[in-house]
């Protein structure tokens, strides 16, 4: 009889948890915990009143975060916000607030609480849960709405300043960002390069908050904002055609018709950059948790996927283009530019 090691014992009973500190975490962030002390430590008692809360019980949760390095107990009552705290704040530039509260939603929630249904039957039980699809679900919430755009633009914005000195922009004048939301990506890039101009393409409600975004970054003289469906078309005229974290969210048949929809509108000489995470062959102990965990929470809450580089090249055969670069990966998520060009077409020209 083989006897469980005891330490893999203890290391799956606190995997098992997880949803402990997770949950620690929310209630800091939806409470303002960090923003009430940046500058002074504060007494459960001061925290109570300042967040309306039950002393008690909220003492009970700055012991949690205390336990995981958030906050630090001083004798006396008090507690005070420790370096590993401070991300949390919302004033704080790199402020990993705006990513976390849309997951932190009852709808996500409640959809990883019927995981199991996703993997019996490969339907994502958000919808089973909220009645539609994820993005219906936070678009009928402006709370919730402001938060995902927010989230977005934080995304965005780390990943543009990497790209903008990784990318060869040599022959690029205009700049396509296919489903750029508030276009926090595309500004920092026309922040980088003054010679180009950007074209900024989504849902009425996802560029809702570009013309602020534009303006902000002082290149809104340089931008056009295209409010439409690129399931359906997307507009011509671009060198570089940019789709960062759009494909994940969807199945092959719905990347295919955006990616489709690229081809049509682009000249032979122009290019599609996707900037996605791209998923290993092999998954084995030394692969980053976060990719694993970002596919499966793909799994609950759409119907699509992180992809391999071979998954990748298929889908842009399927659109009438071909794969000719990948490139090392830029940003806190470990994104990867997968670059593609017209296929030859039968006369042997791109």
């Amino acid at each position: 009889m083989t006897i469980p090691d005891p330490m893999a014992a203890a290391h799956l009973y606190r995997l098992a948890f997880g949803f402990i500190p997770a949950q620690m975490i929310h209630a800091a962030a939806r409470f303002r915990l960090p923003d009430l002390l940046a500058e002074r430590s504060l007494t459960t008692e001061e925290l109570a009143d300042l967040t309306g809360t039950h002393a008690p019980s909220l003492r009970r949760l700055l012991r949690g975060l205390a336990s995981i390095g958030l906050v630090e107990e001083a004798e006396g009552g008090a507690f005070g916000l420790t370096p590993a705290g401070v991300p949390l704040r919302s004033d704080v530039p790199g402020s990993v607030r705006p990513m976390l509260m849309p997951y932190f939603d009852e709808g996500i929630w409640a959809s990883w609480g019927r995981f199991l249904e996703s993997v019996r039957t490969g339907r994502p039980p958000v919808e089973s849960v909220t009645g539609g699809s994820v993005f219906a679900h936070f678009a009928a919430d402006p709370e919730l709405a402001a938060e995902f755009n927010a989230a977005m633009a934080v995304s965005g914005g780390a990943e543009a300043w990497s790209l903008a000195k990784s990318l060869d922009f040599t022959g690029v004048r205009t700049v396509v960002d296919i489903g750029g939301g508030s276009g926090a990506l595309l500004a920092g890039l026309l922040g980088h390069h003054p010679e180009l101009r950007g074209i900024l393409v989504d849902t009425p409600a996802g560029v809702s908050d570009a013309p602020a975004a534009f303006a902000e970054a002082g290149v809104a003289d340089r931008c056009e904002i295209t409010a439409g469906d690129f399931f359906t078309s997307v507009p011509g005229g671009g060198d570089l055609y940019v789709i960062k974290s759009v494909l994940h969210d969807w199945d092959d048949e719905e990347c295919v018709r955006i990616l489709r929809n690229c081809r049509r509108a682009m000249d032979d000489t122009a290019r599609v950059l996707i900037v996605e995470v791209i998923a290993p062959a092999v998954v084995d102990p030394t692969t980053d948790p976060f990719l694993t965990a970002s596919d499966l929470n793909l799994l609950v809450l759409t119907r699509g996927r992180e992809r391999t580089q071979e998954e990748f090249a298929h889908l842009l055969e399927e659109a009438g283009l071909r794969l000719t670069g990948v490139g090392d990966p830029v940003g806190f998520n470990g994104y990867r530019t997968i670059e593609a060009r017209p296929a030859a077409t039968e006369g042997g020209a791109a």
